[in-house]
């Protein structure tokens, strides 16, 4: 795969440099459609990865795995969700905790998203990343639309290959 500079990948790619050790956290809902994205991937990931990437599957509270991420203690620490950002759906970002506020994010879960980085940057010192897809469909049903399972593919190819390189 080519290095794209200018894209989520290239973005992604800057993010993990350096890294030592690696929380991958899948957020999401099983039972409203497209926002259980996060978990799909987590799960889709699961067996393909390093000793160094440390897989999470949270569903609707990340904040209950607060304590084996800070155990692990992590270099860095990606959160992948479904967040209605108003953008076409699939579309993948990678964004700064510190920036959720600019980004109309509207996410299932208790506590905002914004917030538990905040703690989990001030308990691990890790660096941290949200990758976020905006969903098609969330609501009550099971399984990812076509448009959201290939953005998710996508991001487990890229995954695949950039946490590869921490071994």
């Amino acid at each position: 795969m080519a290095k794209d500079k200018h894209g989520v990948r290239g973005e992604l790619e800057e993010w993990v440099a350096g890294a030592g050790k690696v929380v991958v956290a899948g957020i999401g809902n099983p039972i409203r459609r497209d926002d259980f994205v996060g978990v799909k991937i987590i799960q889709d990931l699961s067996g393909k990865v390093s000793d160094r990437v440390q897989l999470i599957e949270c569903e609707t509270v990340p904040e209950s795995f607060l304590e084996p991420m800070m155990e692990y203690n992590p270099t860095h620490v990606l959160l992948i969700d479904a967040a209605v950002m108003g953008l076409k759906p699939g579309t993948i970002r990678l964004i700064d905790p510190a920036c959720v506020a600019d980004v109309p994010a509207v996410t299932t879960h208790m506590l905002p998203l914004r917030i538990f980085c905040e703690y989990l940057t001030k308990m691990t010192g890790a660096k941290i990343a949200l990758l976020l897809v905006e969903p098609e469909n969330t609501e009550f049903g099971e399984g990812l639309t076509a448009t959201v399972q290939t953005a998710a593919e996508k991001i487990e190819a890229m995954l695949l290959d950039l946490l590869a390189k921490l071994d």
